[in-house]
């Protein structure tokens, strides 16, 4: 508890981020609680039919706009970017609320939800671009990034449960004009960052080609390697039943339990609650040897609750059984997201999950219209039987393909894993971020009396020591004795200097070696740094 603490008094003290971590938090409540609003207004006017067709017209643009929203803050100024986002997304949602108010043509509506949904589409990108720009040490930027956690799962709650109070009192223009204010303090919030302007802006330049040239290589990767494929293929198919789920909370809240529209904010919020808790039991999967066990429980616990809502339908049960759906949600999210990393090629790792993060969202299409056809023609409760029973299913048919994967998969040396664990900036890692580490480390051997890092020079790796001891020294001067469990080299990678210390081996060394791009992806959890780190090596050969 203390050192959470910590984390949150480390982030909260520093003006820029404490300011720019608020935003967040309004921004993903947002997110989700207009999502709810207008998936309202559609059923209302249309039913399930409508809602599903809107949710896939808010969707599809989106999913086509995410890839281009990863690069803004590559190309231009990232405190400028995200401030320009917020007021882009304010003013969209406020023009929502107002085609609501006056009761503008549907089409209106739908047209100004769509620009607002592909403006939401923007933020994430942009928070993750300038983070790692407003912090100094790697101390600094996992504890941000903890944060940033929290406050993300905390706005899925948030989020839906302020939507079910507002469309109890009032109705879905309420949701997007109180949202339309929130977005509005989030750039006010953001205008207040005080940045070194050379810390925030992109040192590279990367081109719309080199986006779609990404984009075909992780295609091209996932139809050359089958078992990444089912594994991505697999993920989707529990995203199909999150988008359902968006229609079902609607449905079920008015038809089937007659708690209202607000009540299709409350269950969502439930699945939300769900989803957090359930991310506190994934850490025991770092270094499990076998993950289909916990896949398959993750798909039987995220289905069966679903299934049973329309069994034993009641307002005291429903609330319950999707929040245990959203803990089975995460379970198997994670479980599924470390098999991918352990199987697929290092080399083609982001392209793989750069195709797995598109298709989530043509997934989630899917399950909206799938979810509508459903109860247009059977009925929500059939829906939701149907929608619950899919994912075990699915699991189901491919258990012995999944088994014969899992053997196969490495998990990572526990020794290894023990130590990487206790180092204060990967120790809050989730299990995917974690097992990438570990997969990315490599085994490095060093004799006694060799430079292992020379002051000056350029750092391009991070070392963890297994075993031995090294003497550092700055400048000719002693500054201490490092063994089993410390870690050197860190400063170069993250803050793009030359080495501030010579590292030279004082006994035998067995070391764990990692190099910058992962090092770097691990700690600041976005790939936009990463590529700015090449612009600069790139620069310096030329």
């Amino acid at each position: 508890m203390s050192e959470r603490g910590h984390v949150f008094r480390t982030v909260m003290t520093d003006p820029n981020l404490r300011r720019v971590e608020l935003a967040f938090l309004g921004f993903n409540m947002t997110e989700f609680a207009t999502w709810i609003a207008i998936l309202v207004y559609a059923f209302e006017r249309g039913g399930a039919a409508e809602a599903g067709v809107v949710a896939v017209i808010l969707l599809i643009p989106s999913a086509i706009v995410a890839p281009f929203a990863a690069y803004t803050g590559d190309r231009f100024r990232r405190d400028r970017v995200l401030l320009i986002d917020y007021l882009v997304q304010g003013v969209a949602i406020g023009a929502t609320a107002v085609t609501l108010f006056v009761d503008a043509a549907p089409w209106i509506v739908y047209a100004t939800a769509t620009i607002a949904s592909i403006s939401i589409t923007f933020i994430r990108p942009a928070q993750n671009s300038l983070v790692p720009a407003l912090t100094e040490t790697p101390d600094d930027l996992t504890a941000t990034n903890v944060v940033t956690g929290v406050v993300e799962g905390s706005g899925k709650m948030l989020g839906p449960l302020t939507a079910g109070v507002l469309l109890g009192l009032s109705g879905p223009d309420a949701v997007f004009a109180i949202f339309a204010g929130v977005s509005l303090l989030g750039a006010m919030l953001v205008w207040g960052v005080r940045a070194n302007p050379s810390a925030v802006t992109p040192p590279g330049r990367v081109d719309a080609s080199d986006v779609w040239r990404e984009t075909l290589a992780g295609f091209t990767t996932l139809a050359r390697e089958r078992e990444p494929r089912l594994v991505v293929l697999l993920l989707a198919s529990s995203d199909i039943v999150v988008g359902a789920l968006d229609v079902l909370f609607v449905a079920t809240a008015i038809e089937l339990l007659g708690i209202g529209r607000s009540g299709a904010g409350y269950l969502s919020a439930a699945f939300g609650a769900g989803a957090v808790l359930g991310a506190t039991a994934t850490v025991v999967l770092v270094g499990r040897r076998r993950l289909t066990p916990p896949l398959a429980a993750g798909a039987v616990v995220f289905g069966v609750p679903i299934g049973l809502v329309a069994v034993t339908p009641s307002a005291v049960s429903a609330p319950i059984l999707f929040a245990i759906a959203g803990g089975g949600r995460t379970l198997g999210d994670v479980a599924g997201r470390t098999l991918l990393q352990r199987i697929s090629p290092n080399e083609v790792l982001s392209r793989v999950f750069g195709v797995l993060e598109g298709l989530s969202m043509l997934a989630l299409a899917v399950g909206s219209i799938g979810a509508a056809v459903l109860i247009q023609v059977f009925g929500v409760q059939t829906a939701l039987v149907v929608i619950g029973a899919f994912l075990p299913i699915v699991i189901l048919v491919l258990s012995s393909q999944l088994l014969s994967i899992d053997r196969r998969a490495a998990a990572p040396d526990a020794e290894a894993l023990a130590l990487v664990r206790k180092i204060p900036f990967f120790a809050p890692l989730p299990a995917p971020a974690m097992e990438r580490v570990m997969t990315n480390m490599t085994p490095v051997q060093v004799g006694p009396d060799e430079v292992l890092i020379r002051e000056g020079d350029v750092g391009d790796l991070f070392y963890v020591i297994v075993d031995g001891e090294v003497e550092v020294t700055s400048r000719g001067k002693h500054l201490g004795t490092l063994g089993p469990g410390a870690y050197v080299g860190e400063i170069a990678l993250l803050r793009d200097v030359p080495r501030t210390a010579t590292v030279v081996a004082r006994t035998p060394l067995r070391l764990l070696a990692l190099h910058r791009e992962p090092f770097l992806l691990a700690v600041t959890g976005h790939p936009q740094s990463v590529r700015a780190a090449h612009a600069v090596a790139d620069s310096r050969l030329r």
